[in-house]
C-alpha cells in the first residue's frame, strides 16, 4: 500500500484527521502530506474543512461520479455561478453548479439549459454600461416621492427558481459572518463597472449609506476601503432610536420612508452638482431616496444617483410586463 492509499484509509476511517496526525500516524513529512492531500482535493476523493490553525480532512461523500455530470460544462456557469454549503466551502463554476443540482437531484445539463434562459431574462434589464437600471421601478413604486436622477443594480440579489446570485451571496455571507475576504471579491467583481459609471456621470462626490446594525466588520466601511475612489465623500450618520430597527423589518414603504426620514443624517457644507450614493443591497429604495431628497433639500447636490451592488427584483416583473 502506498503513501497515497494509506492517508486515503486514514481519512475514509475517521471523522476527520488533520496534517500533524497523519504525519506522525504514517511517520512522513508534513511537506510531503500536504502535496498528497492536495492530489486528493483536485480528484476530490476528500474534503477540508476548518481554517488554520484547524484544518481536518475527511472523505468526500458526494457522489458527483456520473457520465453526465461529468461531462457537462457551460462557461456562463462558470462566470456565474457561486456555492457556499452547509459547512462554510465555497464552490465556483460548474463544480459548483453539479453540487447544487446534486442536493436537488436534478439533471445537470438540463438544468445547465434551464438556468442559462432564466439568467437571460434578468440580463435583458441590464444597460449598455452592463448594469440595471432599476430609475424606472422606482418611480413606479407608488408612495415614493423619487429624488434621484437614476439608480444603477451591479446585479440583482436573487433570480427566480435558482435562489441568490454570485454576488447576492457574497452580500449575505459578506455580511453575516463579517469576512473580509468575502468583502474584497465583491470589491474585486463590482470596482471597474462602478469607476466607469461614476465617470459617465461625471460624479464629483460620493456617499456611503451608513449601515443600521452595530458589526465589528461593517461592509460598507470596507467598500469605502476597498474602492478607494479620489473623490470628495459625504459624510452620512444613521441615528439610531432606543430599539434599532433595519429597514427589512419594516414591510410597508410608508413606515421604511419615514424611518430613513428619522435616521438618515448629512452634516455637510460644501455644494457639489453630480453625487453618487453607494449601498450594498437595495430592496424598496426608501434609505437611498430619501437621502438623495435629503442633499439636493438642503442644495448640498444638484443631482443625485444611487448605486448598489445588489438590489431586489421585485416591481422589475411589472415593468416587464408594462
Amino acid at each position: 500500500m502506498n503513501s497515497q492509499q494509506h492517508i486515503l484509509e486514514l481519512i475514509y476511517n475517521s471523522d476527520g484527521v488533520s496534517v500533524n496526525q497523519l504525519s506522525e500516524v504514517l511517520n512522513l513529512s508534513r511537506q510531503r502530506i500536504h502535496r498528497i492531500l492536495k492530489q486528493l482535493l483536485a480528484e476530490e476523493k476528500v474534503i477540508k474543512i476548518g481554517s488554520a490553525p484547524k484544518v481536518l480532512y475527511k472523505k468526500n461523500n458526494s457522489t458527483q461520479s456520473s457520465h453526465e455530470q461529468i461531462t457537462a460544462s457551460s462557461p456562463v456557469i462558470e462566470s456565474n455561478w457561486m456555492l457556499i454549503d452547509h459547512i462554510g466551502r465555497m464552490h465556483k463554476g460548474m463544480n459548483a453548479f453539479r453540487i447544487w443540482c446534486e442536493n436537488r437531484k436534478l439533471p445537470v445539463a438540463k438544468t445547465i439549459v434551464e438556468y442559462e434562459l432564466t439568467l437571460k431574462k434578468y440580463e435583458a434589464f441590464r444597460d449598455q454600461s452592463d448594469l440595471i437600471d432599476g430609475l424606472k421601478k422606482l418611480k413606479n413604486t407608488k408612495g415614493l416621492d423619487v429624488c434621484l436622477s437614476g439608480q444603477y443594480y451591479h446585479d440583482f440579489y436573487a433570480i427566480e427558481r435558482f435562489g441568490k446570485t454570485k454576488l447576492g451571496q457574497l452580500i449575505h455571507f459578506g455580511k453575516m459572518t463579517q469576512s473580509k475576504k468575502l468583502i474584497k471579491e465583491i470589491i474585486e467583481l463590482t470596482k471597474n463597472r462602478l469607476i466607469n459609471l461614476i465617470t459617465s456621470l461625471n460624479v464629483d462626490a460620493v456617499g456611503y449609506i451608513p449601515p443600521t446594525l452595530n458589526r465589528e466588520v461593517q461592509i460598507m466601511k470596507e467598500l469605502e476601503k476597498g474602492y478607494n475612489l479620489t473623490l470628495p465623500i459625504i459624510r452620512l450618520q444613521k441615528i439610531k432610536g432606543e430599539i434599532v430597527v433595519p429597514q427589512k423589518a419594516l414591510n410597508k414603504l410608508k413606515d421604511r420612508i419615514a424611518n430613513a426620514q428619522y435616521s438618515i443624517y448629512v452634516k455637510e457644507k460644501r455644494q457639489f452638482q453630480n453625487v453618487l450614493l453607494i449601498d450594498d443591497a437595495l430592496g424598496s429604495g426608501a434609505t437611498i431616496n430619501e437621502t438623495a431628497c435629503k442633499l439636493i433639500s438642503a442644495k448640498i447636490a444638484t443631482k443625485v444617483y444611487g448605486y448598489a451592488v445588489t438590489g431586489s427584483y421585485k416591481g422589475f416583473e411589472v415593468i416587464s410586463e408594462a
